[in-house]
């Protein structure tokens, strides 16, 4: 049966602010074995169904996504949702995934590495959003710490060293391709494995509990100031390290209103990238300051280092960078192999970087009831 199209009433920001919760801890699960052919198995017909247009009374959704949380409150476009939205203040891979699987959580935020080990661990997901940057080389999200006296100034000289890892998450699969890159095998050095959170690898780095480390953000200006005179350096990796994705559960995306809802929300959440580029000034101030209590400065630092955004309106070259790393992962972890499309809804494929195109071209566009061009939605 065909969902029920009526408009419900649209929610005033007080009740939408008003709806955000956070989700208490969930207990981890144990995760069951993924078998190597589960990852052929051939999508449901309600993941073939195109988008509904309107979003039916009575949906909601509830939303990992604190940062963009932030940008459509500031942005206003808060406001222009016609169903209900919770937010979770939880983010990452590890987190996530434990949400996915109590049933706690419609939509999440990460890197490209959380939905491949959620396929591994038999959690079917799927992307439905993603961004990159435009000059991802040139603007990295990580850079390689340097331990203090290590004796490294190139990605070879990590032959024999002690290098920070988190397995499952960005930062670990990203110290597999600098391996590659540098033409070493695990073996060749030695991974610690530590986890990515924090300030964790910058002191772990100071101590010399590891040699080397990926480092993020703020961390990267923080620990160059404060140990950069014990000889502290930071190394430039060359490789892309930029995607970011929004995903959500199959069993999510195969409930028509549900779905509908995600459509709604990938193109507000394509606006509100819009917007945060737009409004450098607006976003240092009302993310990074008042959200995130960093002063002004690093800020600043933080918006120079990202560079321009790129949300495409195709994912044919995401999805074989995302295989690149399928790949990697599967040989060095002893995983799986399976087909990158797999973790894709094409459905949504042009939803985003429409919205994010349209909103730069006209800032009063994303005000307006969603638009079903180019989105395969049901008139």
């Amino acid at each position: 049966m065909p969902p029920h199209l009526n408009h419900p009433k649209r929610p005033t920001r007080r009740q939408l602010l008003a709806w955000a919760v956070a989700l208490p801890a969930i207990a981890a699960l144990t995760a069951c074995s993924v078998q190597a052919t589960a990852a052929g198995e051939t999508d449901s017909d309600a993941l073939k169904a195109p988008l509904a247009s309107e979003v039916p009374a009575g949906t909601e959704l509830v939303v990992g996504d604190p940062t963009t949380q932030v940008a459509l409150e500031l942005s206003g476009e808060i406001d222009n949702f016609t169903f209900p939205i919770k937010f979770a203040n939880l983010s990452g891979g590890p987190q996530t995934t434990e949400a996915f699987r109590a049933k706690a959580l419609d939509v999440g935020s990460v890197a490209d590495i959380p939905p491949i080990h959620a396929t591994w661990t038999g959690l079917d997901v799927k992307i439905v959003a993603s961004q990159y940057r435009a000059d991802a080389v040139r603007f990295p999200v990580y850079e390689l710490g340097i331990a203090p006296k290590a004796g490294i100034s190139s990605l070879a000289d990590l032959r024999g060293k002690k290098i920070a890892y988190s397995p499952g998450q960005a930062q670990g699969a990203l110290v597999l391709r600098i391996l590659e890159k540098a033409g070493l095998k695990q073996t060749d050095v030695k991974l610690v494995e530590l986890p990515s959170t924090g300030d964790v690898y910058p002191t772990a780095l100071a101590a010399k509990q590891v040699d080397a480390a990926p480092l993020g953000g703020v961390n990267i200006k923080r620990y160059l100031a404060k140990y950069g005179g014990e000889g502290a350096t930071t190394i430039r990796h060359g490789l892309r390290d930029d995607p970011g994705h929004l995903y959500a559960p199959v069993q999510v995306l195969q409930d028509p209103a549900k779905a509908a809802a995600l459509r709604e929300y990938v193109q507000r959440w394509g606006a509100a990238q819009r917007w945060i580029e737009d409004h450098p000034k607006e976003w240092r101030d009302g993310y990074y300051v008042r959200n995130q209590n960093l002063g002004a400065e690093d800020g600043d630092y933080l918006i120079k280092a990202a560079g321009r955004k790129d949300i495409p309106t195709s994912w044919t070259e995401a999805i074989a960078r995302h295989q690149q790393t399928i790949d990697l992962l599967a040989r060095e972890q002893q995983k799986p192999q399976f087909d990158a499309h797999k973790l894709y809804d094409t459905r949504f494929e042009s939803i985003g970087g429409t919205a994010f195109a349209g909103a730069g071209a006209s800032p009063a566009a994303s005000a307006a009831t969603p638009s079903t061009a180019a989105t395969g939605a049901k008139p």
